[in-house]
């Protein structure tokens, strides 16, 4: 999910994408609607890479919070170490549109190889067919790389379109995750059942469920106002896309501490 809290973290690109009533008391809000309670804080768009609305809110929301950051190649070793120290747990790479995009393709190869010695991730956000254009980039990729949406594959092609060839084949050899999230982006279906995204969902579950996370995506910066997805809907539908409870349950629980490192501190803090 994002943060935005205009009035304390002025956006370094003020424009449509940026979020009203999106901080941290309202997303607590969602967070008790839904009945989550851990948290990765992605830094969105319109803050470039300025991190210090998520890192905030990383320390606002307490252990149960990891963060994913927004870098650059300037970017130095003791900044990487202070935003790991803080919480933060991989870096984006949001180029859909190239628009609004603050990273460029070209940054993903050398940022990877210096935030994998951290341990960290790379989350990509890109549309199938930019996935697909990329090909021999991923195979090249030092870090492991979270493909953000299901990898964006667009409808009505779904799991027969070339991306999905490419993220099944990284997943089988245990350099890949994908997100379930954003039903909405590329549904032609639409809500309330998103029946076309439940497929590939559902084939990514066959495929590999222990590579696999939930994101609600709150507040759906890609959304206009009169369109904001219902949350509890969203949500729901993980009990049609994993129907056994065992595997939700490492869906929502055991695969993300794995890949954000959630565990210990999160005891000791309900214990203090």
């Amino acid at each position: 999910m994002h943060i935005y809290d205009v009035e304390r973290f002025p956006p370094l690109r003020p424009g449509s994408r940026v979020q009203t009533n999106a901080a941290v008391p309202q997303y607590q809000m969602l967070q008790r609607r839904i009945g989550t309670s851990r948290t990765v804080v992605v830094t969105p768009a319109v803050y470039v890479n300025d991190n210090r609305v998520t890192l905030d809110a990383i320390s606002a929301l307490g252990s149960s919070a990891r963060g994913v950051a927004v870098v650059h190649p300037d970017v130095t070793l003791t900044e990487l170490r202070s935003l790991a120290d803080a919480g933060i747990r991989g870096i984006r790479f949001t180029q859909f549109d190239p628009a609004t995009a603050v990273t460029t393709i070209d940054m993903i190869e050398p940022l990877a190889k210096r935030v994998n010695e951290l341990g960290w991730h790379v989350q990509i956000h890109m549309r199938g067919d930019q996935i697909a254009a990329a090909a021999e980039l991923w195979e090249r990729v030092a870090a492991p790389m979270v493909f953000d949406h299901f990898g964006r594959l667009p409808q009505p092609a779904g799991v027969d379109h070339a991306a999905f060839a490419i993220i099944r084949r990284l997943i089988e050899k245990g350099r890949a995750w994908v997100k379930m999230s954003g039903a909405y982006l590329d549904s032609q279906i639409g809500p309330p059942s998103y029946a076309d995204v439940t497929k590939v969902a559902q084939a990514y579950v066959k495929l590999a469920p222990e590579r696999l996370v939930w994101g609600s995506d709150w507040p759906h910066p890609t959304e206009g106002a009169a369109h904001k997805p219902d949350d509890a809907v969203l949500f729901d539908l993980l009990a049609e896309w994993v129907p056994d409870e065992a595997i939700r349950r490492r869906i929502l629980v055991d695969n993300p501490a794995t890949l954000y490192g959630f565990g210990d501190n999160e005891r000791a803090d309900e214990l203090a």
